[in-house]
């Protein structure tokens, strides 16, 4: 290449003149891919575009034949343009018809021509395009050469996002950038319709300036940025932290291991030093190739990395550009994230949010409980989503069907207004079914309750006409806090609470922190493997009976002259249970002793959620008051299915026989000793799978409060006497009809709603 090392810069200079000028789209590529043989001292240079039919269409060329330009196409992985786009790699070689992967595209002339080097013309790992040089003389290119035409893809790839060359498509199909509209297959997490604009939860900032004017400078820059960024991890691992908004300490050590790696500082200076780019986009250059490289990849454990690396290029991109996370929430946001803890959540607007999209998530998951409590629409497993979303783009979510529409046409999007007003006169009906009592046909009374954890969880749950509330998730308050909310604090909670129900029994949960509800100010003193099973819910109150004992005290205040109902979550032993209710006996006689009003009435419950309780039933159904069976995480403990797992938490369906018949066994036995059981997991929160619960003997189930409208019109439906006669005989029964087909055709039958 002419110029030595600052035949890159000289290249990016003409490119910005280029860029500059007034003239038409086409114009300006065929400027570009003549500049660009030229600097090169290339032959040929053409330039193909990814259209959204998933061809590359020829969109500029020097030295081929320009009447094929927006006539000559190749689909993604025919011939070497077509493999480029594929693997998004870099192919250079010396003789390019020798290669087996070669195919001849007619009418372009390129049979001359033997030197090939072609790149990807990628943004955001997203391959828009392939760029390639020739040459007639058989020769492999340098590797200053590659870096040049790499650097200008990122140009070019900027040209395509802008949407300038829209239009120009022999087919006139809309090029893959960021404005084309989008359909994404997702899974509900929780149900409704949002229509809004894109608020990334993790904001991309946006490089505008691509050129160094001063590449000493640049790299003086990127090394203030890299120890500034290593420091302030540092400063957080040193303090015991996790990362902010909650993310595990594991991913800290991973961007720990990222930030130290001096593989990724030198190439991000040889991007500085060699192609004249500025820090920013030396940093933008080197994520792009990394996740275009490692997106490839299957194995969990290296997409998860891909994952900590993005993160830890938007904090050195901040870092160099000196831009703060804020971002301004428009009046209809709807969230894209990649993943979310439960507390990320509540610090949105509630007000202003209308959905969430997640790329990971499941219908388990904290951030998926929390958005139904809150009748946020939300769709999980929606792959690469925040890399092709940004912030300011329409969206529409379809919590029914779990389709994201990014960009929506506007036949689309009035599709989707009508579709809301529905909802809405659907919403109407179970608003008239409020005061209407949730009997079968049979006459079987089925009590409705709520899930809650906040205080603005009242109002829905005065709205859904429930019995009470079944489930109160106190850890809410606490996550949302930055340090242990006082013993003050929470008993005024409890009474608001307690206040806003007006008679109706609430069933406090105490504390349920540690597998994915991180507490920033609960440290570990050890890493644990499988924080799921390992020192969480009821084992820390126990340990650390402070924390406990101070939580009882408030509901024992906050409940003064009114009935008390509270459960134990993550009981393995009943001996575990005994212990709490000790425990809560001296917290009585304190009170008592300084003179405060104690509850009227206090009962004392358990939650099933570990299957070594079904060999103790008859013993905790001796010294409980009630029970409450927790199904999303029984289930994942019996079936060995990580529910934040999304390869396995669809695996397995909760209506097999086999869970359904651990589930009646409580049922019976509580039934046997008198005892009141009530399901609070997200099974009861569906018409059709509390068609299982009752038929198996359950008479008291909790759900999000949006779930109580769909149900109690099931319910008012049914004769539960013809669906227990029905599903008896077929949990016993391995080779017949699944249990949920079973059921769907059962309400269809008897035009049963179930939506």
């Amino acid at each position: 290449m002419r110029g030595g090392l600052s035949g890159p810069r000289v290249l990016l200079r003409r490119l910005r003149e280029v860029m500059a000028e007034p003239i038409s789209a086409q114009e300006r590529l065929d400027k570009i891919v003549t500049t660009i043989a030229a600097n090169m001292v290339a032959e040929v240079c053409s330039l193909y575009v990814l259209r959204a039919d998933g061809v590359l269409e020829l969109f500029a060329t020097e030295g081929l034949n320009r009447q094929a330009v927006h006539k000559a196409s190749l689909r993604i992985g025919q011939g070497l343009v077509g493999l480029i786009a594929a693997e998004a790699a870099v192919l250079n070689l010396a003789d390019a018809q020798e290669h087996p992967a070669f195919a001849y595209i007619p009418g372009t002339d390129e049979e001359a021509y033997h030197s090939f080097l072609g790149v990807p013309i990628l943004r955001s790992g997203r391959t828009l395009g392939v760029l390639v040089v020739q040459n007639r003389v058989r020769k492999t290119y340098s590797d200053e050469e590659e870096e040049a035409l790499q650097t200008t893809g990122m140009i070019i790839a900027e040209i395509i996002a802008s949407g300038e060359v829209l239009g120009l498509a022999a087919s006139q199909q809309t090029v893959l950038d960021l404005n084309r509209p989008m359909h994404i297959p997702g899974v509900v997490l929780s149900e409704g319709v949002g229509l809004g604009h894109v608020v990334l939860h993790e904001p991309r900032v946006v490089v505008t300036n691509f050129i160094a004017e001063d590449p000493d400078k640049e790299v003086k820059r990127l090394t203030a940025a890299i120890a500034n960024l290593r420091l302030s991890i540092d400063d957080m691992i040193d303090r015991g932290e996790v990362a902010h908004h909650g993310e595990h300490r594991d991913v800290l050590e991973a961007y720990r291991m990222f930030a130290y790696d001096r593989g990724w500082t030198r190439r991000m200076e040889e991007a500085i030093v060699r192609s004249g780019l500025s820090a920013e986009a030396a940093v933008e250059r080197v994520q792009s190739d990394t996740r275009a490289r490692m997106q490839r990849q299957t194995d969990p454990y290296l997409l998860e990395r891909l994952h900590d690396f993005d993160d830890l290029t938007y904090r050195l991109l901040r870092e160099l550009m000196g831009k703060d996370k804020s971002t301004e929430m428009p009046e209809n946001a709807i969230v894209v994230a990649r993943s979310m803890g439960a507390a990320e959540l509540l610090d949105y607007d509630r007000a202003k949010l209308r959905g969430l999209v997640l790329e990971e998530g499941t219908t388990t998951s904290h951030v998926a409980i929390v958005a139904r409590a809150l009748s946020i629409p939300t769709v999980g497993q929606l792959a690469n989503v925040v890399s092709l979303a940004d912030n300011g783009d329409s969206i529409i979510i379809d919590g029914e069907s779990g389709y994201v529409h990014l960009r929506p046409p506007a036949d689309v999007e009035q599709a989707y207004v009508t579709k809301v007003r529905f909802r809405a006169r659907r919403q109407e009906r179970y608003r008239q079914l409020r005061f209407k009592a949730p009997v079968t046909l049979d006459g079987v009374r089925i009590a409705l309750n709520t899930n809650a954890g906040l205080l603005f969880d009242l109002p829905h749950f005065d709205e859904s006409g429930a019995d009470g509330i079944g489930l109160f998730r106190t850890e809410l308050q606490f996550m949302i806090a930055p340090t242990f909310p006082k013993l003050g604090q929470q008993a005024e909670l409890y009474s608001k609470i307690l206040d806003g129900a007006t008679g109706r029994p609430v069933t406090f949960r105490t504390l349920d922190i540690g597998g994915d509800k991180v507490l920033p100010y609960l440290t570990r003193s050890v890493q644990e493997e499988n924080p799921a099973m390992g020192w969480r819910a009821i084992r820390i109150g126990l340990d650390r009976t402070v924390i406990l004992r101070t939580q009882m005290r408030a509901l024992l205040k906050a409940a003064g002259g009114r009935e008390l109902r509270v459960m134990f979550p993550m009981i393995s032993t009943v001996d575990e249970f005994l212990k709490a209710k000790e425990l809560v006996k001296g917290e009585q006689r304190f009170l008592e002793k300084h003179g405060h009003a104690l509850p009227s009435s206090l009962k004392l419950g358990a939650m099933i959620e570990v299957p070594a309780l079904l060999f103790e039933l008859d013993e905790l159904l001796s010294v409980v008051d009630f029970v409450s069976v927790g199904t999303n995480d029984l289930f994942q403990f019996m079936l060995a299915v990580d529910r934040g797992n999304a390869k396995v938490a669809q695996r397995f369906d909760p209506l097999a026989p086999s869970f359904l018949r651990a589930l009646r066994t409580i049922a019976r036995k509580s039934a046997e000793y008198g005892k009141p059981a009530t399901l609070c997991g997200e099974l009861g929160g569906t018409p059709l799978t509390a068609m299982a619960l009752m038929a198996i003997g359950f008479r008291s189930m909790s759900m999000a409060a949006t779930s109580v409208g769909p149900v109690k019109d099931m319910i008012r439906s049914v004769n539960l006497g013809e669906l227990e006669a029905l599903l008896a005989p077929a949990l016993n029964r391995p080779d017949g009809p699944p249990i949920r087909k079973l059921l769907q055709d059962f309400a269809e039958s008897r035009d049963i709603p179930l939506n």
